[in-house]
């Protein structure tokens, strides 16, 4: 039996009050990555995916990094002491074929991967994930985020929102 078949998905809501919140989550994600996760954030444009990334990379770095979002360069890489994240934005793509060619391959054979609008990755997108999608709250900074656990990230999402 594959971890996928022996995982059924799981899924929490979780209320995030302010962008603090938002970052907190981040900094307990960072806490349990590891080479070959795959986080596919979701959302409405502006609902706080590249912050959320930003934060977790920063987090696994243990280091104030510039963090520029990818929305131009499609892709950005970052050494941190778990290895390779890859933080990829599809948000400007037409179809899957196209991040192949940004390094796709090469991200999920032993890095982290980030990656914002995941639903342009069709076919690609990975049995094992951790899916977030981020929605607006009724504050300004608040946010809601739905947290999905598939294949083996449906046992290690408790670990996330205790």
């Amino acid at each position: 039996m594959s971890d996928t078949a022996a995982h059924p998905p799981a899924a929490v809501t979780l209320a995030l009050p302010d962008q603090a919140a938002t970052e907190a989550l981040a900094v307990r994600l960072a806490a349990l990555l590891r080479a070959g996760d795959v986080v596919a954030l979701g959302g409405d444009l502006g609902a706080g995916k590249t912050t959320l990334a930003r934060a977790l990379i920063r987090a696994a770095a243990g280091a104030e990094l510039e963090v520029p979002s990818p929305t131009f360069t499609l892709v950005q890489s970052y050494e941190v002491p778990v290895g390779t994240i890859w933080h990829f934005d599809l948000y400007r793509l037409s179809g899957p074929d196209e991040v192949i060619e940004l390094g796709w391959d090469e991200a999920r054979a032993g890095g982290i991967v980030l990656v914002e609008w995941p639903g342009r990755l069709g076919p690609l997108l990975p049995p094992d994930r951790l899916e977030i999608a981020l929605g607006f709250g009724d504050a300004v900074d608040a946010r809601i985020a739905r947290l999905a656990g598939h294949g083996i990230w449906a046992a290690r999402l408790p670990a996330l929102v205790e």
